[in-house]
């Protein structure tokens, strides 16, 4: 398997046991030291800021939560998902009780990769727009 392979890999690892299944083993092993999440606050941008999003905030909302990959590119060191995070909002959500309510988040990420580790990541997301979906009830 050629590295850019082998990256595409490790994010679709990422997304199957750290997103769906929040295994803090996988996170603390595929993050690098030195991780930096360029689309984040400057508060929030390490390593610990991206486990908050997934164990604390998405998890607990979307118990059911996966993710479907459609496209994955890589060049060089960085892979390129589009991707949606699909749930039930059976948690809390920012303030937001529980409305029983299917939920897709549209996502496109970019990460960059060192020596199977990620050490940086883009990303967009249609968060916001299902946020006030939900506030709608």
């Amino acid at each position: 398997m050629d590295i850019l392979e082998k990256n595409k890999a490790v994010v679709r690892q990422f997304n199957r046991e750290v997103i769906e299944q929040c295994n803090w083993e996988t996170f603390n092993a595929i993050m690098d030291n030195d991780f930096i999440n360029q689309t984040a606050p400057p508060t929030a941008n390490r390593a610990d800021g991206m486990w908050n999003t997934f164990n604390n905030i998405l998890k607990p909302a979307f118990p059911d939560l996966k993710v479907e990959i459609y496209d994955q590119i890589a060049e060089n060191d960085k892979v390129t998902t589009r991707k949606a995070i699909i749930g039930t909002h059976k948690g809390v959500l920012m303030g937001i009780e529980p409305t029983g309510k299917r939920i897709k988040i549209d996502v496109i990420d970019i990460v960059r990769l060192k020596d199977g580790k990620y050490l940086e990541h883009w990303g967009i997301n249609t968060l916001q727009t299902v946020i006030i979906e939900l506030k709608k009830g």
